[in-house]
């Protein structure tokens, strides 16, 4: 995403999970000249260390505020990542695996248009991937444009023409595309965090679903990932 003169200055903002794809979605957000505006949802997850990323990536990219929101979804469970639920390392199945967390970025776009209207952005910014991901049903196209009409619908400014506008730039990227993405940006991939599943020593499982796609995206990039793998 490259300047223009209309987003130079203007106010975005970005769901900053601290991953891959939302450390690569803030460093665009930066390069397109937004003033970016970070928000992390401390749900309770399982590898709350990608919160520390998180802090990591705000900082590196400038953010103007960066909100770390808590949200114990641990009261609803339903996930390996919120519940007592072996974290899959048997490979990417069909269907939904049970890392999916009940209607996540669903409730996660939800505050982030709440906090964009309190500040008067009208831009979000998500890294939803429809390629290679695990399946996850919040990340498909068809959701995304669904919550951009929701969020003109929902809100005061968007009753009173205000045009929010998603952004998903990374929503057909396969993992090597993405890996490249940091790359050109400049943005070491070891500020990221991946892993579902962190083992002792701070180092990433290697064999989850989400380690064996960002290992694989890599590969295929030619590039380093700079993450301690335990596996």
């Amino acid at each position: 995403m490259q300047h223009s003169p209309d987003t130079v200055g203007r106010k975005a903002v970005v769901l900053l999970s601290g991953g891959l794809d939302s450390m690569v979605v803030a460093g665009m957000a930066r390069e397109a000249g937004y003033a970016v505006n970070a928000l992390t949802i401390d749900y309770n997850q399982r590898h709350r260390c990608e919160i520390d990323s998180a802090r990591t990536i705000a900082a590196f990219v400038g953010a103007e505020r960066h909100v770390i929101l808590p949200l114990d979804l641990r009261q609803f469970g339903g996930s390996a990542l919120t519940d007592d639920i072996d974290v899959p390392k048997d490979g990417i199945g069909p269907g939904v695996p049970v890392t999916y967390v009940p209607a996540r970025n669903l409730v996660f776009l939800s505050l982030t248009l709440a906090w964009a209207e309190a500040i008067g952005a009208t831009d979000i910014f998500i890294g939803v991937n429809a390629l290679d991901y695990s399946g996850y049903p919040d990340c498909r196209p068809e959701f995304i444009a669904a919550f951009q009409d929701i969020a003109r619908l929902a809100t005061k400014e968007g009753d009173q023409g205000a045009d929010f506008k998603i952004h998903a730039p990374l929503q057909f990227l396969g993992k090597a595309d993405i890996a490249r993405e940091a790359d050109r940006l400049g943005m070491d991939a070891g500020m990221s965090w991946s892993c579902y599943d962190p083992q002792p020593g701070d180092l990433a499982c290697g064999e989850c679903d989400s380690c064996r796609l960002r290992k694989a995206g890599f590969a295929d990039a030619g590039l380093t990932d700079t993450t301690p793998y335990a596996v």
